[in-house]
């Protein structure tokens, strides 16, 4: 498989938990067919846990559950091939799934060749259950063989939750993407601290093998199966979702998206912010600011211009191809404040005799030509993203 930018898609887990069915998974497809999704590059329709009876069959193979998936994988895979899509299925290489269904320990070949028989084309391989005898390292790389020995290209979605740094060795075993931490929830807390986690490990994700910081809460409003903690709001979800696009995140819906408020639709398909998550070169960020926010005003509390609220700021810079960059503006803190560019820290000094023409990445607007510095007050929780192309000046 060449896999040269982050996987695009939809997964069941974060909305729907346990709740699915051949229905679901055929009207999520329909609709991400006829709203643009596919279109826009979101072509991974993913089923995840619990979708399975609660023991093998006769032959040790997994076996769909008749009442959720009455007419089986292979004609559930055929329906969503036929529509465009690739069809995504999950299981763990414990012996028993996160919800206590029958797993992939000691059946990997078997499991493998079922996948392929039913016409999968991504599988998120999770890390319950697992054996304290068990070698986490070497079973995932017993999965990874056993995809190949089918002979089908299969995206591999490795998920151990960071355990035993996978930045550092799952793409030398074959996987395609790898979660790097523990699950989100759809909360701001959650998601920020999550990216923000990975940041020193991005340099280690690209084409082939991408970090994946789990899927999106987009959508969701405090409603379904990640649902804990203070519901997220649209400035909350675009700082999130303008995070994974910057950061070469794998972009994996976890919304309702039969049912998605016209916000969130418009933010995940904005063909801005996916322009940066694909871009042909796939370069990571890396932050020119990380440190306080800028207060508008003295803050008794603090006795300060600056709010109390240490690494609450980032400024992220992204090489892009045709000499183009983007720059990214987070505020994490409660309150508005101000964020810095100055260009001396992406390599481009006031001394150069250049600055750089700054376009807002999602609303378009032309921000005209900047030299040295562009600063911007961010409001709570809130982002920009920009495009940059260096100009005389």
């Amino acid at each position: 498989m060449n896999l040269l930018t982050p996987p695009m898609g939809w997964n069941s887990w974060n909305t729907f938990g346990a709740n699915i069915s051949d229905a679901l998974i055929r009207e999520t497809a329909k609709t991400m067919k006829e709203k643009g999704y596919l279109d826009a590059g979101y072509n991974y329709i993913v089923i995840d846990d619990c979708w399975s009876l609660k023991e093998r069959d006769s032959e040790g193979r997994l076996v769909p559950d008749p009442e959720k998936f009455p007419h089986g994988m292979k004609d559930l895979a055929d329906y969503v091939h036929s529509l465009g899509f690739k069809f995504g299925m999950y299981s763990c290489a414990g012996v028993q799934t996160c919800a206590g269904y029958p797993s992939s320990y000691d059946h990997e070949f078997v499991d493998a060749q079922t996948f392929a028989d039913w016409g999968v084309d991504y599988l998120k391989y999770d890390f319950c259950n697992f054996p304290a005898s068990g070698d986490g390292k070497n079973r995932y790389a017993t999965m990874s063989m056993a995809l190949r020995a089918t002979g089908r290209e299969i995206l591999f979605a490795a998920c151990n939750w960071g355990t035993d740094a996978p930045w550092q060795w799952m793409k030398s075993i074959g996987v395609h993407m790898y979660r790097s931490t523990g699950d989100i929830q759809d909360n701001f807390k959650s998601f920020s601290n999550i990216a923000r986690s990975q940041l020193d490990n991005f340099c280690m994700s690209g084409p082939q093998c991408f970090n994946d910081i789990d899927m999106l809460t987009v959508g969701m409003y405090g409603k379904g199966n990640v649902a804990l903690g203070e519901a997220c709001t649209d400035t909350d979800y675009q700082t999130q979702f303008a995070l994974w696009c910057m950061l070469g995140a794998p972009l994996m819906l976890g919304g309702d998206v039969r049912n998605m408020s016209e916000f969130s639709e418009k933010l995940v398909l904005n063909k801005g912010l996916l322009r940066i998550s694909q871009d042909a070169e796939c370069r990571v960020p890396y932050p020119v600011y990380k440190g306080r926010v800028l207060n508008t005003e003295y803050d008794p509390e603090t006795n300060s211009w600056w709010h109390d609220y240490p690494d609450a700021g980032l400024t992220l810079f992204k090489h892009m191809s045709d000499g183009e960059f983007a720059v990214g503006y987070f505020n994490f803190a409660p309150k508005r404040g101000e964020l810095p560019f100055i260009f001396a820290d992406a390599g481009l000094p006031y001394g150069s005799g250049l600055g750089l023409h700054l376009t807002d990445a999602i609303t378009g607007e032309d921000l005209g030509v900047h030299r040295d510095y562009y600063h911007l007050m961010i409001p709570a929780h809130g982002s920009r993203v920009l495009t940059a192309k260096i100009v005389k000046a």
